[in-house]
């Protein structure tokens, strides 16, 4: 092969795949930058409440991930079969071998179809977005990252969880938008309940006011109602709204807090307790009652009679 070939080839096709990269990472570069800018304006709610403002970050974190990653995927893709075009290879027949593959594994292909189907209308209805705390099958956690196929997940003791699209059946979000304080206060049946549900209310209502609480808490503990009448102690409904996945940390402190008002005001937390008969017991006899008097052995006799003479 003599040099001006190669130049030639250089200069007429080696230019244009040079071209190709660029305008490739261009692409990619723009994508990174634009996508973001256009889901915040297309995303932006109405209010401009600070609940409003962090719900449209994490749907914009959630989508831009997903377009970035598709874009990303076709650049790629397109870029690589322009530069095969440009190395001479006819790009017609990889395509048509593609075509018969993909029909091919189309057959069993059927629970990624699934799952692909059940990732779009996660995203489409905007059931949980990256950082929500979810449960969907049976898994608790916090959402680490979505896409089409498959939903990961972190829990409390920091395992992640890959879940398929395709099973998740029920999607629970604890964090969307507000989260409850929801729990039962335990009293003595011998407790006053209106002084019991006064000191409830009271602890509540300071916590909520309290320096560090007060950016959390957005409704006040309070106590709702009698909600049980259980085996050792009356149960006391108390509710509340929080931020989103603040309310186990507040429900903690609500707890420490209520326990210090009650042994303050002398309000006894029951706990389970049980008393033991075996069978009826015969009355004592009285102390001034006599013993009765000893029977003669002249008066036993044998029985029917046997040793009488």
């Amino acid at each position: 092969m003599e040099w001006s070939t190669v130049t030639d080839w250089l200069v007429s096709h080696g230019v244009r795949i040079f071209i190709i990269l660029i305008i490739s990472a261009a692409l990619y570069i723009v994508l990174r930058r634009l996508v973001p800018l256009l889901l915040k304006q297309t995303v932006k709610k109405r209010g401009k409440s600070k609940k409003a403002e962090d719900e449209a970050e994490k749907r914009v974190q959630t989508l831009a991930r997903i377009f970035m990653g598709t874009g990303a995927v076709l650049i790629v893709l397109t870029a690589g079969f322009m530069i095969l075009s440009e190395l001479g290879i006819n790009i017609y027949p990889p395509l048509a071998g593609f075509g018969v593959i993909g029909v091919a594994l189309g057959f069993g292909a059927q629970y990624l179809i699934r799952d692909l189907i059940a990732g779009f209308f996660v995203l489409v209805e905007n059931q949980y977005n990256i950082g929500d705390w979810v449960s969907i099958a049976g898994i608790d956690g916090s959402v680490q990252e979505i896409n089409m196929r498959r939903t990961v997940l972190r829990d409390f003791d920091g395992t992640v969880h890959v879940v398929p699209n395709g099973e998740i059946k029920t999607a629970s979000n604890y964090s969307k938008e507000w989260a409850r304080v929801n729990l039962n206060i335990s009293v003595a049946y011998g407790t006053d309940l209106d002084h019991a549900i006064a000191v409830i209310n009271r602890v509540g209502t300071e916590m909520a006011k309290a320096e560090h609480w007060r950016s959390l808490i957005k409704s006040p503990p309070q106590a709702l109602r009698v909600d049980n009448l259980g085996d050792s102690g009356i149960d006391i409904k108390v509710l509340g709204e929080t931020k989103p996945i603040r309310q186990w940390e507040v429900m903690g402190e609500l707890r420490k807090r209520i326990k210090q008002a009650f042994d303050e005001e002398g309000i006894e937390i029951p706990w389970p307790h049980t008393k033991v008969y075996f069978g009826t017991t015969p009355p004592p006899r009285a102390p001034t009652e006599e013993p009765a008097p000893p029977i003669p052995p002249s008066e036993i006799l044998p029985p029917d009679g046997e040793g009488a003479e």
